[in-house]
């Protein structure tokens, strides 16, 4: 497939537009040119317009450098043969050089850059009275520390993302550390005691017709491990980080308004510590994962989260005023992800869609277990 013509790459969004406005003043001098000097001049500028393209398409490759020696050369044959004043076209330049990173190869430009910067104010300097170089003076210096700073910014820029990347990094460790402490836990806690509950099962089973009243007594054994099994999972459970549901709204206001989403709530935002904590921890996921998929993909201005209680549980609903969801958006991962974690509490996920926006309803039932001893 042919690639579709850039005159510059997106990921600089306007910044080259922008500094383009500075060739007005060596097309005013070029103007002003005549005979050959202009036709030369004009043949030249095209020259250092086509590097400045082409500087910000090679970045990164071996050929920058070309094109950037390539641009010395048209500034000082400007210079020299149109006006002293296309010395300031070096700016340019100074911004480019700025953007190695190799300190020696930094260097080696940066000289060659003074070199050649300094040559038309030499050639003219018995031209030039004590104000005129007085005038050039500043911009020089300018030109000359400009790399640096440059440079140092983009260091910086680069250093930052190396940070947020090994960051993402340490975050992932984490939660695969998490998850295998979590297996870890599961495997040691229950493995031996649903081994047990069901040797016992099979016990009570081959005992109903034998002896009832041993069958009687493996049974209420069953049922003694099994709370105690309970309370196990229960602890582990509370020993997890969890997020409850109002922090989960917390941060899916702050998700919407770093996106510049209106966010309204309404339905019931009473209390919800009656729901317990893994229950609440998926329901929150769920609910965050949802207005990630706003900020994401909707392309919307408003937002609609309501909570509200049914006679058997929480239905909680996401919905925007976006773009709408494609068909194979509906099967993404998150969804996919939403789906499976609300089948893990016994809810359920439905999604309707259309140029108006989306609509994201899911819910899960309360359970609330009678008290049992032991537990």
């Amino acid at each position: 497939m042919l690639q579709r013509f850039e005159i510059f790459p997106k990921r600089y969004g306007i910044y080259p537009y922008i500094w383009m406005i500075y060739l007005a003043m060596p097309i005013y001098y070029l103007w002003n040119a005549r005979g050959l000097e202009q036709y030369i001049g004009v043949t030249v500028f095209v020259v250092f317009i086509l590097t400045y393209r082409q500087l910000y398409m090679t970045s990164g490759t071996a050929v920058f450098s070309y094109w950037l020696g390539l641009q010395m050369v048209a500034v000082l044959v400007l210079s020299l043969l149109i006006d002293p004043n296309m010395f300031f076209l070096g700016f340019f330049t100074a911004n480019f050089i700025g953007w190695y990173t190799e300190r020696h190869i930094f260097r080696m430009f940066l000289l060659f850059f003074a070199i050649i910067q300094t040559i038309p104010i030499a050639v003219n300097i018995g031209h030039f009275t004590a104000e005129q170089l007085l005038f050039f003076a500043p911009f020089y210096l300018i030109m000359l520390v400009s790399p640096y700073g440059i440079k140092t910014m983009l260091d910086r820029q680069q250093l930052e993302a190396k940070l947020d990347e090994a960051n993402q990094h340490i975050k992932e460790l984490i939660k695969r550390e998490e998850r295998m402490r979590i297996a870890r836990d599961l495997h040691d806690t229950m493995g031996h005691t649903l081994s047990l509950i069901t040797l016992k099962s099979e016990l009570v089973t081959k005992l109903i017709a034998k002896n009832p009243e041993r069958a009687i007594q493996e049974a209420r054994e069953i049922e003694r491990t099994s709370r105690a099994a309970l309370r196990e999972v229960r602890q582990l459970v509370s020993d997890m980080r969890a997020i409850s549901l109002a922090e989960a709204l917390a941060d899916a206001h702050e998700m919407l308004k770093s996106a510049d989403i209106e966010l309204q709530l309404t339905g019931d935002l009473g209390s919800y510590g009656d729901v317990p904590d893994l229950t609440q921890n998926m329901a929150s996921l769920c609910l965050l994962e949802a207005v990630t998929n706003v900020v994401k993909h909707s392309s919307a201005t408003q937002s609609v989260i309501q909570l509200v209680r049914t006679h058997d549980g929480v239905q909680i609903s996401v919905r925007d005023n976006g773009q709408g969801m494609t068909s194979d958006k509906r099967y993404g991962n998150g969804l996919k992800g939403m789906s499976e974690r609300l089948g893990l509490i016994d809810g359920s996920l439905r999604i309707s869609s259309d140029s108006g926006g989306t609509h994201l309803v899911f819910s899960f039932p309360l359970i609330v277990s009678e008290p049992q001893g032991g537990v």
